[in-house]
């Protein structure tokens, strides 16, 4: 992160430090542990990820390093947490943000929700989504496929779809990722099939969370994507409208009408660009 630094290093480094809990000695060292990680959060990456800067499961437990290819490194029990979660419902886990796979505590899912494409009926807003080109014919017949089935493992449901021969495979996946980026499924376990004797077990999102729906229907756009980028600002400090852009793929209205109510509220403020590039940067108030 060297532009933000460039603002105030050393107070931004300490902050930082607490919010991506990278300091020495903080590590979590329980699925519990990250569980209140999650909640204080608000939302979090699983793995860290170049070009976003924002708290990891693995930054919380390893510190301020990448991700080891030894299976040993013994910050890698944050994949047997994650697993232990699925359809526990102690917090949201499927491919979220950037389609990157992302934790979202049970406090905030309704705001994300409230920002999906699903607004009343999640059986039939699909179909509506799909009428107007807005849903792949790959994303309606995996989405029926469990709809119709339950809860499927990856190499049952490609099968069910249809989507088994090779040349499927990357339409197929595309269509996972896609689903789980708007809410209508996520993984709710593990299963020991395929080649790797791991394959995850997908269900529907609504299904799964059945109030979830009921919870973000009084929740208007304009407020969620306050909480959002609220917990966003509160975990970088310091963030600029570029970087907004990039994490969340908000349109630029959209941004500066959100920021525009946090200054209102005295939460954030403009701060005066370190470079001469012409970005706008943003600070949380008091971390001048």
């Amino acid at each position: 992160m060297p532009v933000p630094e460039k603002l105030f290093p050393e107070r931004l480094r300490r902050y930082r430090e607490t919010t991506f809990n990278t300091r020495p000695g903080s590590a979590l060292r329980s699925a519990e542990q990250a569980i209140q990680f999650v909640k204080r959060r608000g939302y979090i990456l699983f793995w860290p990820n170049k070009g976003l800067d924002f708290p990891s499961l693995w930054c919380a437990v390893a510190g301020d390093r990448l991700v080891s290819d030894n299976h040993d490194d013994p910050a890698h029990k944050t994949w047997r947490w994650k697993d232990d979660m699925l359809g526990k419902n102690r917090w949201y886990y499927a491919k979220i943000i950037r389609q990157r796979s992302t934790i979202i505590s049970l406090e905030m899912l309704p705001f994300f929700y409230a920002l999906s494409p699903n607004y009343g009926s999640p059986e039939e807003d699909y179909l509506i989504a799909y009428q107007d080109g807005l849903l792949s014919n790959e994303e309606k017949i995996v989405y029926e496929t469990i709809l119709k089935n339950g809860p499927l493992d990856t190499l049952t449901l490609r099968e069910s779809a249809g989507l088994a021969a090779s040349e499927s495979s990357s339409r197929f996946n595309r269509a996972l990722n896609l689903l789980q980026r708007d809410f209508r499924i996520l993984p709710v376990g593990v299963s020991d099939r395929g080649a790797w004797h791991y394959a995850f077990i997908y269900e529907a999102s609504h299904r799964q969370f059945p109030g979830l729906v009921t919870q973000a229907k009084t929740i208007s756009d304009d407020v969620a994507r306050k909480q959002i980028l609220k917990a966003y600002l509160l975990a970088l400090g310091v963030a600029s409208i570029k970087q907004m852009h990039k994490f969340f793929q908000w349109s630029d209205y959209s941004i500066r009408q959100t920021l525009q109510g946090l200054i209102d509220e005295m939460f954030v403020a403009p701060t005066a660009s370190p470079t001469q590039s012409g970005e706008e940067w943003f600070t949380i108030t008091g971390l001048e």
